[in-house]
């Protein structure tokens, strides 16, 4: 099983690790920094050994990492892992962007049903199973998130169970929540946000959330 490093310091861009296993262009590594698709979240773009990184799949517990043809790597290689931080840190910024408002919408709306979720560079969006237009709350879902980021919170993320790989992330007096993305440190670091609605289809609304 990947120790993951991303979990312990995602503000870290490079780390040396070992080649575990290679099966043609899928291996697996012992240390990893490199953050694989789950929870809506995007995978991280970068390097091993000096390979683009074409794809990372979750496995259990494992990380399966894709690499071109001609790679040239084998099991007890030792490597240089690279990601790129420009990506990683929007990704993350747009992460809690995305949490906050979630959080605040359960808060402010009781029962509603998430049904969807995807956080990509540009923006992250979130979707209900909700007939009424969720626009309304833009106003209230923005005071109350701007009142999080301006106070500068701590974030502190930390596993809930560990041999399963459940973590979660909290600020304290707002909420717990469970979740395995890459988070700040602290809620300043989000940024401005900004908020745009799209219908989706009957009974269904779309959050799209943009930071600046």
């Amino acid at each position: 099983m990947v120790r993951k490093v991303f979990w312990e310091d995602p503000y870290l861009t490079e780390l040396d690790t070992t080649v575990v296993s290679v099966n043609g262009n899928e291996i697996t590594v012992e240390d990893t920094i490199f953050y694989a698709f789950s929870g809506g979240q995007e995978s991280d773009a970068g390097t091993i050994g000096g390979c683009s990184v074409l794809q990372a799949v979750k496995q259990g517990k494992e990380i399966i990492y894709t690499l071109p043809e001609g790679h040239g790597l084998a099991a007890g290689d030792k490597v240089l892992m690279c990601i790129d931080w420009d990506r990683r840190y929007r990704l993350m910024r747009l992460h809690f962007a995305a949490e906050l408002i979630l959080e605040l919408v359960y808060q402010h709306l009781g029962d509603v049903q998430k049904i969807g979720a995807h956080i990509a560079q540009d923006k992250s969006r979130i979707d209900f199973a909700l007939s009424d237009n969720i626009a309304a709350h833009f106003p209230l879902l923005q005071e109350r998130a701007h009142a999080l980021i301006t106070a500068n919170h701590d974030i502190i993320s930390s596993f809930s169970e560990e041999e399963t790989e459940r973590r979660t992330w909290e600020i304290h007096g707002f909420s717990k929540v469970p979740c395995g993305g890459t988070h700040l440190k602290r809620t300043g670091e989000v940024g401005s946000i900004s908020l745009k609605r799209k219908n989706i289809g009957k009974g269904k609304e779309r959050i799209e959330i943009y930071v600046s």
